[in-house]
């Protein structure tokens, strides 16, 4: 950048040169010309030898003038040289071709504009800055619908959110999915400065179903045709986008373009930059009218205060409603109508520089649009293809863009300085929260990742599951991270049933974990799998955070907490079904058990049947689950009885008691200040007993531990004194909690405790 201007402020200074220097020259001669206060004639008579005023001194003056003209002459002919190669390298420089051109600073029709569209340019160079005050809010208009459309919005935000100077505000028109997802995405992202709203896609589905599409985009493609509508009647201007975007500058510079706009010109568009509105793609081709190649609309300028007044709904669905009486249906959605209005009304148009939407579609125009990595604006995606599309330099295209979709999104939350926030009463809590701790305590990192807001994208790949009418379906939930990834695959084939998973991972590894299960032929065939992402942040995994996120978004009634390293017998999800009739579960307050094994084999012959693990139990292949190591967590299941059991059996809870059950969804969550390793599930089995919860084990379930390298937190509590002292210190106040909350009846903890 700093490049560029010092190139325009030698391209300054070669102009001035020019300009002047001759000047000066003359005033000097001219000057010079005078004796005694009289003119002096230079003309070729009165300079002759024989004329009187002739002297040896002004031969010399003058000959020494002709000297210093020539040199100077000189001087300009290679200024001259030089204006001429930098106007050659120039940014500004328009290069012709036959139909239209395609310049740095392509301008918006008259001479006028096209002047301010070149002043316009890279408005971050030289100094130049945009016409934006520091805090004004730039309002910007996404449609989204859907769980890909939901991640490309994500990458879209990042790149917006990493350049950007002012406050936002996003208008998000979503579907239920889209919502959903995004609501809690900023919630949990927590960005200074940026406030979202939400419209109903659904609610305007009648504004334009009645428009036959052929675009992959549905319906939702034709949405942006009624924002005047949609968005707040006091909103006068808003930046409008796809989702397939990425900004590789500050996006107030493209607001500062609505300053430019003149007499009626409403909105801002960068013409089409494919042959598409030319009709001669293909034999018979015949496209919606437009003027000359049309528009795109992936970058949209809005004056909505204008085009209200002009009566836009009203525009846009006479041209629709005639044009389909030919056409019959549109090719490219929104963007069809929009070019057939600016056809019969172009004064509606300021055309935008070609480099606020660089079009990296097959077969287009975009190289023209930029000569530089600094002329690059906007990047768009607009073809099916997306990052597999051809052109010259789709690897540095397709490098930015992965750069911002791997980018870590905390570091996005920077205040905007000298721009106060609108004060968010979930931030506030949080900052109360963390100041009521003590940092000198040797356990406040502990203490502070229970009040940590992981950002938190839900749904990350398509979902798709409607539970069973009969009311007895159950969702296994489970936690892991990126070096469990291998589980998936084979806890798909082992359960039919829908599964919830929290998996927690930093914005890299979650690009790596959706190429993976893009790639696996058992994950894509399944639609009822729910991948919640935990972004990572701190340095502890918050194990049961990740629980509560992966319960609190099942669909079914009944829920069974697994882990990630078990795989659980054939047909337990239908077994768990039956049982849940049997039990009545509906009705009563159980969490049914299934007793888990182990096995220290990475290679099994998985038992499919009671009978066959009994055998491979007596054989030594199988274990009760931590028998050798932690015997406690799950002795009360009472294996003995188990083997020759029939019928489902109670048991009593006891200290350290951890098993996997099954429960309604409405048991209570897990307790978050335990983090890593330690008292995790200990903590929720001893609430659900203190609910009164009765634990019954299922005499013909069970599930099979499979062997794993130890995993980072275990190995930290193995071996940092301090991290047991906490973990210590963390029981201890849990118990106390639970004598508080609920009083005589919790006793029985303490006691437990100290006899253990």
């Amino acid at each position: 950048m700093l490049g560029i201007c010092r190139g325009r402020r030698k391209f300054l200074a070669a102009s001035l040169t020019i300009l002047f220097v001759p000047a000066i020259t003359w005033i000097y001669l001219f000057a010079g010309s005078f004796e005694d206060g009289k003119p002096v004639s230079l003309s070729p008579l009165e300079s002759q030898p024989h004329s009187p005023r002739y002297t040896a001194s002004s031969q010399r003056e003058r000959e020494s003038l002709e000297v210093r003209m020539r040199e100077v002459e000189e001087e300009n002919r290679v200024l001259r040289k030089q204006l001429s190669l930098a106007q050659s390298r120039s940014p500004l420089h328009h290069r012709g071709n036959h139909s239209k051109t395609y310049s740095m600073e392509e301008g918006t029709g008259d001479s006028e504009s096209l002047r301010a569209g070149i002043v316009a340019g890279n408005s971050s160079e030289c100094g130049q800055q945009p016409a934006v005050e520091k805090c004004e809010t730039i309002h910007v208009a996404i449609v989204c619908a859907g769980y890909n459309a939901s991640r490309d919005v994500v990458t879209l935000v990042k790149s917006v959110l990493f350049h950007r100077r002012n406050p936002l505000h996003f208008h998000l028109i979503a579907d239920s999915i889209a919502k959903q997802i995004l609501a809690t995405l900023f919630q949990t992202w927590m960005v200074p400065a940026v406030r979202i709203d939400f419209y109903d896609a659904d609610e305007l589905k009648s504004e334009v179903s009645w428009i036959p599409n052929k675009h992959y985009s549905g319906i939702y493609g034709l949405m942006k045709l009624v924002l005047t509508k949609t968005l707040p009647s006091n909103l006068e201007r808003v930046i409008v986008l796809d989702t397939d975007i990425t900004f590789a500058t500050d996006i107030a510079e493209l607001w500062a373009v609505f300053h430019k706009f003149k007499g009626q010109q409403v909105l801002g568009l960068v013409e089409n930059q494919s042959d598409w509105y030319l009709g001669n793609l293909w034999k018979n081709h015949r496209p919606w009218p437009a003027l000359g190649r049309g528009y795109n609309t992936g970058v949209i300028l809005l004056l909505l205060d204008k085009l209200r007044k002009m009566k836009w709904e009203q525009m846009w669905r006479l041209t629709a409603e005639r044009e389909l009486m030919s056409m019959l249906s549109t090719s490219l959605a929104d963007q069809d109508i929009f070019n057939a209005v600016i056809k019969q009304n172009p004064f509606l148009v300021y055309q935008l520089p070609c480099f606020w939407n660089v079009q990296l579609s097959d077969h287009t125009r975009s190289e023209q649009c930029y000569r530089d990595v600094s002329d690059l604006k906007v990047i768009h995606w607009n073809s099916p293809k997306k990052l597999r599309v051809k052109n010259k330099h789709v690897e540095f295209f397709r490098n930015l863009y992965l750069t911002f979709l791997e980018y870590d999104g905390n570091l996005l939350r920077r205040e905007l300085f000298g721009c106060p926030s609108e004060a968010d009463v979930n931030s506030e809590n949080l900052q109360k929260q963390l100041s009521e701790l003590d940092e000198d305590d040797l356990c406040y990192e502990f203490r502070r990742e229970r009040f940590t807001v992981h950002r938190t994208h839900l749904y990350f790949l398509h979902y798709e599951y409607e539970p069973a009418s009969d009311n007895t379906d159950v969702t296994l939930v489970a936690q892991l991270s990126m070096d469990r990834l291998q589980m998936l695959e084979a806890i798909c084939k082992h359960w039919e049933g829908p599964i919830s998973l929290a998996l927690y991972l930093s914005d890299a590894e979650a690009q790596q974990f959706l190429r993976y299960a893009q790639g696996s032929e058992v994950l894509m065939s399944r639609h009822n799998v729910g991948y919640h992402i935990v972004y990572k942040e701190g340095q502890f995994y918050p194990v049961n955070l990740l629980r509560n996120v992966a319960m609190k978004h099942i669909s079914t009634p009944y829920m069974f907490l697994s882990d990630i390293d078990f795989l659980p017998m054939y047909g337990l999800y239908e077994y768990l079904r039956k049982s849940v009739i049997q039990l009545d579960l509906a009705n009563t307050k159980k969490a049914l058990i299934v007793p888990a094994f182990e096995t220290l084999r990475y290679r099994l012959s998985f038992p499919k049947s009671k009978a066959e693990l009994l055998s491979m139990l007596d054989m030594g292949t199988l274990f009760t689950f931590r028998y050798h190591v932690w015997t406690k967590g799950h002795a009360p299941t009472n294996f003995a009885k188990w083997r020759t059991a029939t019928t489902p059996y109670r048991v009593e809870w006891e200290a350290d008691f951890e098993p996997y059950v099954v429960v309604r969804k409405d048991c209570p969550e897990y307790d978050r200040r335990f983090v890593g390793f330690g008292w995790n599930k200990v903590a929720h089995i001893m609430e659900l007993d203190a609910q009164e919860y009765e634990f019954t084990v299922l005499p013909n379930a069970y599930m099979i531990h499979m062997p794993h390298a130890p995993s980072f937190d275990i190995t930290k509590f193995r071996s940092n004194k301090q991290y047991r002292i906490c973990l210590k210190t963390l029981k201890e106040e849990f118990q106390q909690d639970m004598s508080r909350h609920y009083g005589f009846a919790a006793l029985k903890y303490l006691t437990a405790e100290n006899n253990s």
